[in-house]
């Protein structure tokens, strides 16, 4: 009997051991989770996350509050049990957010740079929104190219043939528009003067056609701006810093005193893109005490599956969508929600 009880203990140790080395053992998977939400009309690490000076500012009685996901790059087969049987986080394979060929550095990298190209472009649409539009600005004219003599260094591009140009790459898309050779009326503003004058494209070694100048986009506006918020990468803070920061150059309070969350990307013309993370950034969403979340038109079928309880979605195409959403709901009606799709 001695000997028996020697052996059964001894066999429960291996198991044991065992079992603890499988369930320790790393796995190609990560698990995601509700990230921190960050109110961008408030502050962060005692500064404030949208940063205006020059002009009068606003105060907000609610909160504009951005959503992230947590992501745990390194985790153990318990992890992965933990993550499948919960209900805030989903567990994928290690590809999906580290690819093979780069790097944990890198892909922090990249997301660094999404989520600056993100303030950029928020600011940008925002800037729109509030009356300030981009303007095509001549840089430099090129030597006895088709533009030389008639346009000049800071002259701004209105339009071509008629056609309104709203940023650099529009103004090439209208030139290419139509074969080299073609006369072209080229509007534009110089000295606060408006004119018009008619260039030929013209096109050379097998290159697009081009009128000869090199511009960039300029849009002037009477206050200082700046973004300021680390530790989050990504591009899907777009929507809610743009928000953020019409809220806080005009007067109205957006929010309505509310705490409203949400997400998306957003580009230099307001248009409001899909993200990842849906469910884990709902869960993140009530937790931090919001009343509503403007979730991307492209993501509304999938926020629809992983609604969480008492938090209304509301869908949102475009900047103007998410303005007009919250409007509506500060007046008390009924804002566009998300369907199934």
């Amino acid at each position: 009997m001695r000997r028996r009880g020697v052996t059964v203990l001894l066999g429960a140790m291996i198991t044991t051991l065992l079992a603890y080395g499988v369930f320790a053992a790393p796995v190609p998977y990560v698990v995601l989770g509700p990230g921190p939400t960050v109110d961008t009309l408030g502050k962060e690490n005692g500064k404030e996350v949208i940063q205006i000076s020059g002009t009068s500012t606003s105060t907000s009685a609610g909160q504009l509050r951005l959503t992230t996901v947590g992501v745990q790059p390194d985790v153990r087969l318990r992890d992965v049990i933990i993550g499948w049987f919960s209900d805030d986080e989903a567990v994928v394979p290690r590809e999906l957010i580290y690819p093979p060929d780069q790097t944990e550095k890198q892909v922090e990298q990249r997301n660094a740079e999404d989520f600056a190209a993100s303030q950029t472009s928020a600011e940008t649409a925002a800037l729109r929104a509030l009356g300030y539009p981009v303007q095509v600005v001549v840089r430099k004219v090129a030597p006895g190219g088709p533009s030389e003599g008639v346009l000049r260094p800071d002259d701004v591009v209105t339009s071509v043939d008629g056609q309104p140009v709203g940023a650099p790459q529009n103004l090439t898309d209208l030139v290419r528009s139509k074969p080299a050779g073609t006369a072209l009326t080229i509007g534009f503003v110089r000295g606060g003067r408006t004119g018009t004058a008619k260039i030929t494209t013209k096109a050379e070694n097998g290159q697009p056609p081009r009128i000869g100048v090199e511009v960039e986009a300029k849009q002037p506006h009477p206050f200082d701006l700046k973004i300021e918020l680390g530790d989050i990468g990504g591009p899907s803070a777009g929507l809610m810093f743009a928000l953020g920061i019409i809220d806080k150059v005009k007067p109205e309070d957006l929010t309505g005193g509310k705490v409203i969350a949400g997400t998306g990307t957003i580009d230099e013309a307001g248009n409001v893109g899909a993200i990842g993370g849906i469910p884990q950034k709902l869960v993140g969403a009530k937790k931090a005490g919001a009343s509503v979340f403007l979730v991307p038109a492209e993501n509304c079928a999938e926020a629809v599956r992983n609604a969480v309880p008492g938090l209304p979605l509301l869908k949102v195409g475009t900047l103007d969508d998410a303005l007009t959403a919250l409007s509506t709901l500060r007046d008390g009606g009924q804002p566009t929600r998300c369907a199934a799709g």
